[in-house]
């Protein structure tokens, strides 16, 4: 099989990557070892992040860390054994993340969220899923005055900065729009341009299905098999090589299973996340994606039911799953919100592909002609995948970047 390009990785931003390729005149074979979404982009909490301006930065007030060193929080846990491996990363990361250099990160950061939402609506429509989408936002909860008088302010400098809209509840208005939250709250921080995804699973899958109708291809192969084949590239599937003129790196977290085979050694780490979903018992609705702000847990309505997503834990990648983030959890979400019984067999855990500097790489390998890269999103792949697609396709395209492409280059290493 001869293709233009072979994108490998079939998540949210290979998808979309092969799509503004497409849309170019280049002919795309997307390659994944398993079907469309079905790793890191099936689990996320279903948010396109308007309002993500600052990416998640390691935390630097010294009862958090003290926290986090106890090992016992939602929002963070980890594994002993592999803190020696990620020791220099976490370094890196926590070095980033001081208020200055984490400000400058967020004004380059911004440059591509504030495309997010329409990007994405513009392949949603082409797709035929537009109703996936929703508008409506999110929001954070607090159970402290101080809690929320912190979220309040912090979202006030946001404003002023990058013009992120908000609403800021108190416990009345929380109560008006949410009755079926437990009267335990202060009050809300409400991001209003955020848009909701109520199946990212299927959103991929659609992405995927308009590439293939649109003439391109889905095949399952080997990324790990990536190989120069003179002046072009050759990789193995199900369907026989394919041998394409380019490549773009779209593998998540797996992306070291190329970039590393072919010479480079680029700082990239993960996070685990896990989620489960539930039924709602009785007649209770949750109106508003929902995070638990001083708990550090997310609750959203998804197709699927009620999706409980857990915050980030540091680990191999390959590492057996531990879901003890999951059963701290639970029982809070339960005492919050009245979820029912367990949907899911057992909890799904994703890992989500981070650099020190928390910005993505995307742009042409440094020793490589007609190699690109697309990695790196942590937290913010759904929110970042067609925008990334569009910013990856116009470079290699010589077209003018609907973004200057300079800071997430990947030399900056």
């Amino acid at each position: 099989m001869r293709r233009d390009v072979a994108v490998l990785g079939a998540g949210i931003v290979g998808a979309s990557v092969a799509l503004h390729l497409q849309a170019r005149g280049r002919s795309v074979a997307l390659i994944d070892r398993r079907g469309a979404g079905e790793e890191t982009s099936f689990g996320n909490a279903g948010m396109i992040q308007r309002e993500g301006v600052y990416p998640y930065g390691f935390p630097q007030d010294p009862r958090t860390l003290a926290r986090y060193v106890l090992n016992g929080s939602i929002d963070a846990s980890y594994h002993l054994s592999a803190l020696p491996a990620l020791a220099p990363f976490l370094w890196r990361y926590w070095r980033h993340s001081r208020p200055a250099r984490h400000a400058g990160i967020a004004r380059q950061y911004a440059k591509l969220i504030e495309r997010c939402v329409a990007e994405h609506r513009a392949l949603a429509e082409a797709a035929s899923a537009a109703a996936l989408l929703s508008p409506g936002g999110w929001q954070r909860v607090f159970r402290t005055a101080q809690a929320r008088d912190r979220g309040f302010a912090e979202a006030e400098r946001w404003r002023a900065e990058f013009g992120i809209e908000f609403r800021a509840l108190d416990a009345a208005m929380l109560r008006a729009g949410e009755p079926h939250l437990a009267p335990v709250l202060t009050g809300a921080l409400h991001w209003t341009e955020p848009w909701r995804v109520s199946d990212p699973h299927e959103l991929v899958r659609a992405y995927v299905g308009l590439l293939e109708r649109r003439g391109g291809s889905f095949v399952q192969g080997d990324a790990a098999s990536l190989q120069a084949d003179g002046e072009a590239w050759r990789v193995q599937t199900a369907k026989g090589p394919v041998q394409t003129a380019a490549v773009v790196v779209a593998l998540g977290p797996w992306a070291d299973a190329v970039t590393r085979a072919l010479g480079y050694r680029l700082p990239l780490a993960v996070k685990r996340g896990y989620h489960m979903h539930y039924r709602v018992a009785g007649e209770a609705c949750l109106n508003t994606p929902t995070q638990d702000s001083e708990r550090g847990y997310f609750m959203a309505q998804t197709a699927r039911g009620i999706r409980l997503t857990t915050g980030v834990e540091f680990a191999r990648r390959d590492a057996p799953r531990t879901p003890v983030q999951l059963e701290r959890a639970e029982p809070i979400a339960r005492a919050l919100f009245p979820l029912g019984e367990r949907l899911d067999a057992e909890p799904w855990m994703g890992s989500r592909p981070c650099t020190p500097d928390m910005l993505p790489i995307i742009g042409p390998a440094p020793r490589h002609r007609n190699l690109w890269f697309a990695f790196g999103h942590a937290h913010h792949g759904l929110t970042l995948g067609p925008v990334t697609g569009r910013l990856v396709a116009e470079m290699m395209a010589g077209e003018t970047p609907c973004v200057d492409p300079a800071p997430y280059r990947a030399d900056r290493f």
